[in-house]
């Protein structure tokens, strides 16, 4: 429920939905493929906003972005074909899928600050509270959730 008070819209909490928001976009390793990622994360984070009244600061956007564009960058420099980012999110959690072609399952190596690349799953993991990755029947799922209540 809603009320309206002098032009203004006071949310009372019970006209949250039940169901998280999902949305999902295919991409297919063309040039700019990270960035419109990127665009759609950051329009579906206004949608959580706008339909859960999530509040989202800037740490949490951030994370956010940055799993988005690892995760597919990932997903377009190992597979070997088009990939689908899938996004869920409710005021409190947000989680990030991207399902690739390549049956070859992510690694994550030691820390070397020496190393140039190869920190992708390294800074996911850092940002995530929980990632999970499985092979599906036509390749792979990297699975990142990102609190976004600050916990």
């Amino acid at each position: 429920m809603t009320y309206h008070l002098d032009g203004a819209v006071i949310p009372t909490g019970f006209d949250v939905p039940v169901e998280p928001l999902r949305r999902a976009a295919h991409f297919t390793g063309e040039p700019g493929c990270i960035a419109e990622a990127r665009a759609f994360a950051a329009l579906f984070l206004e949608q959580l906003r706008t339909e859960w009244c999530a509040t989202i600061d800037e740490r949490a956007d951030g994370a956010v972005l940055l799993v988005v564009s690892e995760l597919v960058t990932n997903a377009d420099r190992h597979s070997n074909g088009p990939y689908i980012l899938e996004l869920e999110g409710t005021d409190t959690s947000l989680t990030v899928a991207v399902y690739d072609s390549s049956a070859t399952l992510p690694r994550v190596f030691p820390r070397d600050p020496q190393r140039v690349g190869r920190h992708g799953l390294e800074i996911v993991r850092a940002l995530a509270r929980d990632i999970s990755v499985e092979r599906v029947p036509v390749g792979k799922r990297v699975r990142a959730v990102i609190a976004l209540d600050g916990g």
